[in-house]
């Protein structure tokens, strides 16, 4: 099983919907899928159901969300969910369920953090939770890529989630903003990665729990054109555009003296994404990703074009991520 997170310290640029739409390309790849709602906000569950569903979902007694799995451990009754919670969607999709209640364990996570430094056993069990619940997940699910989606922050919930993946993939727009937030995720990664390693080495002999390897892999980019504004020129589009593929090399790679190709040519662009937002909220409205729009669902004239090229993107998406991540040892 492969664990992806999908992170950026820019908001903004269609992360969640891109994780929501690649959860059901995947699937209908035939590939099993966990999709993992990490970010507090809990917009990606909210793409997969409506508030009836997540109201219940949210206010069950039985808690089933991710906030509920690992209440017992951060109040201090007992450990995260042996059975974790999933949202069944379609055949091959499964979802931990987003919560705003979330957030009340960003400071829990903050301070648990230095505690695994002095071998401390609940400290290594809180970092380690949402890494072992999607573990739980996806054995439960028989998953065999879990598609996490995290807030735009470089805070502990963060931090806890990108220990818990194999592998990153950084959405990108085409502006400053998203620019400088690439310039912050990759030195961030590496702290995080090398900090999780000191402490790895300092788990306790009698922690009965399997910790993750919080390789954080950089798989790629991709570009975003969710955010595009339509006055801007395409030469200011492209001003930007062209400095990702060294900006990637310096700030994630660390690549000494890096020359950069054309973003076209580029072998860790993982590709483009055009910005479909006619078809958003017919979307929204049909509770179905872009691609598998009908006309029944309101797509019109060249809208269904919109729709096929739409597919078309997606899946290409989908098969290249497959690929590198089949060409990783």
């Amino acid at each position: 099983m492969k664990t992806i997170a999908f992170f950026n310290n820019k908001g903004g640029v269609g992360k969640t919907s891109l994780v929501y739409h690649l959860a059901w390309m995947f699937s209908e790849l035939g590939h099993r899928v966990i999709a993992v709602d990490l970010d507090p906000q809990a917009n990606l569950s909210g793409m997969f159901f409506d508030e009836n569903r997540l109201e219940v979902l949210w206010h069950d007694e039985e808690k089933k969300t991710i906030n509920g799995d690992i209440a017992p451990l951060f109040e201090g009754i007992g450990d995260i969910a042996t059975e974790p919670h999933i949202e069944k969607v379609g055949e091959r999709i499964g979802l931990l369920v987003g919560d705003l209640a979330l957030s009340k364990r960003e400071g829990d996570l903050s301070e648990q953090w230095p505690k695994c430094l002095d071998r401390d056993k609940r400290a290594f069990r809180v970092i380690t939770a949402f890494a072992r619940l999607i573990d739980g997940a996806s054995e439960k699910f028989q998953a065999g890529l879990a598609l996490v989606d995290v807030g735009p922050n470089l805070g502990a919930i963060n931090r806890a989630a990108l220990i818990a993946s194999d592998h990153v993939v950084i959405p990108l727009a085409s502006d400053l903003f998203s620019l400088q937030g690439l310039g912050n995720v990759g030195p961030t990664l590496r702290e995080w990665k090398g900090g999780w390693k000191d402490r790895i080495d300092r788990k306790p002999e009698e922690l009965d729990i399997t910790l993750p390897n919080g390789d954080m892999k950089p798989l790629g980019y991709i570009v975003m054109r969710h955010s595009t504004r339509l006055d801007r020129p395409v030469k200011a589009f492209r001003r930007w555009i062209e400095k990702i593929p060294l900006e990637y090399r310096k700030a994630v790679l660390q690549a000494k003296d890096p020359v950069a190709p054309i973003i076209d040519a580029d072998e860790h662009l993982l590709g483009h994404l055009k910005d479909y937002r006619s078809l958003m909220p017919i979307a929204q409205e049909a509770n179905k990703p872009m691609f598998m729009l009908k006309p029944a669902d309101g797509v019109i004239g060249a809208q269904q074009n919109a729709v096929r090229s739409c597919h078309e993107d997606f899946q290409s998406l989908a098969e290249k991520i497959i690929h590198k991540l089949k060409k990783e040892p």
